[in-house]
């Protein structure tokens, strides 16, 4: 028995695994319904009624005069009519509020534009009056790369033709207006296949972009965060720029002051140059002889507080000293300087 009543193992297990049971199912409902929490939540559910979705997605931002309250979280086609339900948090939309799906980057990305308006709460729907969808550019040069596949450049041609004919004795104004147009179509029928490779590539071009929209927003994003760095560090910036001015402005002022000096200092050292240049040889062999000769220096010198000698000839194999040259004497060194 505990101080404070039963203990843990002690207490009715059907009691705990119910009780653990309903935390957990209200743990994973406040979880999948966390939008909806009136704190940590996106606000709440509003909808609006549109002709078109005009390219808008779920998860599309909200904005309420440019700043970002909530996202877009489904839409749908209700009776030819569709339905986009969003979320906004920390602002008050009235009676009389309109939406529009606006564009939002170059590439054709939307998001939905709330203009709150009127009294009260809303309540209903936005409806259809008071919605706006955007032309959408990059569908129509879609189509325009379609249609202008679909268009008999031949029969054009002959069209043209026809007309220019029949406008053959009219004033030379006209003439030459139905002319130029004659010969646009023909320029046009003969640069099909070419102008139908243009609009082919044309569509792939687009799609890639759009395909690729949110790495090219997230590249343009990290471009705004660059100029914005450089923004704030412009002051900086400013003094780095300003501080090499000065610099490049006084060593000139020396260059300038010191310049009977320094001229036959170069001079001098333009013929040392010129010296070591035509000794590159000698200098070269001698580099190569005093490598060994350092060598065996530092084999002398590196016992001690003393240097290793070696003396060659002075003592014959008998102990005896030779005084004479006419013994064949072996002078090589043993390793390490000395015997």
């Amino acid at each position: 028995m505990s101080r404070y009543g039963k203990s843990f193992a002690e207490r009715n297990t059907v009691v705990v695994a119910v009780v653990g049971l309903v935390a957990l199912t209200l743990i994973f409902l406040a979880t999948f319904n966390a939008k909806s929490l009136p704190i940590i939540g996106e606000g709440p559910e509003f909808k609006a009624q549109f002709a078109e979705a005009g390219g808008l997605k779920e998860g599309n931002e909200v904005r309420v005069s440019g700043v970002k309250v909530g996202s877009v979280s489904d839409i749908a086609l209700e009776d030819g009519v569709v339905i986009v339900t969003f979320r906004a948090k920390g602002v008050e939309l009235g009676e009389e509020t309109s939406a529009a799906v606006k564009v939002k980057t170059l590439l054709g990305q939307k998001y939905l534009s709330v203009d709150p308006g009127g009294r009260g709460e809303l309540t209903e729907a936005i409806p259809l009056d008071r919605t706006t969808t955007p032309y959408d550019v990059t569908a129509a040069f879609s189509d325009l790369s379609d249609n202008i596949g679909e268009i008999n450049t031949n029969q054009l041609e002959d069209s043209f033709t026809a007309l220019a004919d029949a406008f053959r004795d009219t004033p030379d104004s006209v003439k030459a207006t139905v002319d130029g147009l004659t010969d646009l179509s023909r320029t046009i029928s003969s640069r099909d296949e070419e102008l139908a490779t243009l609009f082919e590539a044309t569509t792939e071009v687009t799609g890639t972009f759009a395909n690729r929209n949110s790495e090219l927003e997230a590249l343009i994003t990290d471009g705004n965060l660059l100029l914005q760095e450089l923004a704030s560090r412009r002051a900086t910036v400013e003094a780095l720029l300003e501080g090499t001015s000065r610099l490049g402005t006084q060593l000139q002022g020396l260059v300038a002051d010191n310049e009977a000096t320094l001229q036959p200092a170069l001079a001098q050292l333009d013929e040392v140059a010129a010296i070591l240049t035509r000794n590159q040889s000698n200098l070269d062999a001698a580099l190569a002889k005093l490598g060994p000769y350092y060598r065996v220096l530092a084999s002398a010198s590196g016992n001690g507080r003393w240097v290793d000698a070696y003396l060659c000839g002075l003592f014959g194999p008998d102990g005896a000293p030779q005084l004479t040259n006419d013994v064949e004497r072996n002078c090589q060194p043993v390793s390490g300087g000395g015997a």
